[in-house]
């Protein structure tokens, strides 16, 4: 599984090399022991749900944060991707998660941006799986069979209403044949739960330690996303799509399934300071094995993939660590 999901063309990794290295030239080398911020006002993660990666990674983020540099930081919850986008952009939070393809749509003023955010990204820090999930015993089959039916397409402001829509525009799914209550994923949860929703989106890392618990409640089973449908998707969004199987055993379920990935984006505001978003990002690589012990999507952060985060650019700051972490 992981072989599919790690793609990088060389091409691409080329690309992506010589864009660091063209800043090279204006920053510096040396080593750097990060400043205390403990005077610095008060900051935050936009974090998303509580149920989800993206707020347990910020809360264990936030607290390595506050021990190493003395920031005074805390995660807050939000709706995801496009909010934080528009949280980090407006210097509502220091640092937030995002998934790439809203990224993209970001810095180009595109789908729900109608203009630039001016935000760049820290690192490229795990890929995010598209979960689409229903009970065990639904007679739905395939996204098709959502036309219809009473389904979660995600909270509002959301990275996941935007690929929900993707996923279902590819398998001729209109939007208006889905009741969509719009919930957030506790909610979406719930929900199932008490069986006022046939099914909901989500996109997060694996597991998401919501749905984990709600398999351990009652049996769930994942819809497949085929290989035709991630082509159709990536026609119209630059590829940013990938083709990937959930690991056997994933909330219980047995088979594998196919389904598609997308990057995942730590970013920050362009007028962050370069040397707080340095230290950030230090602090960020040099804990990856203690925040891994409470949000596994971290094993996956790779110095040699963090920097692939095209068409977002990297903060000055960012490309600092990386050249130094370089020898």
């Amino acid at each position: 599984m992981r072989g599919r999901t790690r793609v990088v063309a060389r091409a691409g990794a080329r690309t992506a090399l010589a864009a660091v290295l063209v800043l090279a030239g204006t920053l510096g080398f040396s080593g750097c022991v990060g400043p205390s911020y403990t005077n610095g006002p008060a900051q935050q993660i936009a974090g998303g749900g509580p149920a989800g990666v993206y707020y347990g990674y910020g809360e264990q983020l936030a607290e390595v944060l506050r021990a190493e540099l003395g920031l005074d930081i805390s995660v807050t919850e939000t709706h995801g991707s496009v909010d934080n986008l528009f949280r980090v952009a407006e210097g509502q939070a220091l640092v937030g998660f995002a998934q790439g393809d809203t990224a993209a749509d970001a810095i180009a003023g595109t789908g729900d941006f109608t203009g630039p955010l001016p935000v760049q990204a820290i690192a490229r820090v795990y890929d995010e799986y598209v979960q689409v999930v229903v009970p065990a015993g639904s007679d739905i089959e395939r996204i098709a069979d959502l036309a219809g039916r009473r389904v979660s397409l995600g909270a509002p402001n959301s990275g996941v209403q935007v690929i929900a829509a993707r996923v279902l525009g590819s398998s001729d799914v209109p939007l208006e044949q889905i009741d969509n209550p719009e919930l957030g994923l506790d909610a979406s949860i719930e929900a199932m739960q008490q069986g006022r929703i046939d099914g909901f989106f989500w996109v997060g890392g694996l597991p998401t330690p919501g749905i984990a618990q709600l398999g351990q409640t009652m049996p769930i089973r994942l819809l497949p996303i085929e290989a035709d449908t991630v082509e159709r998707v990536n026609s119209g969004h630059a590829g940013v799509y990938r083709i990937a199987d959930f690991p056997v055993g994933a909330y219980g379920v047995e088979a594998p399934t196919a389904t598609m990935t997308v990057p995942n984006y730590l970013v920050t505001a362009e007028s962050a300071p370069e040397d707080l978003v340095y230290d950030m990002t230090r602090v960020l690589f040099e804990h990856r094995s203690t925040i891994a012990r409470t949000v596994a999507a971290a094993e996956f952060l790779d110095r040699r993939q963090a920097i692939f985060t095209a068409p977002m650019d990297l903060h000055a700051g960012a490309v600092k660590y990386y050249l130094e972490a370089r020898h």
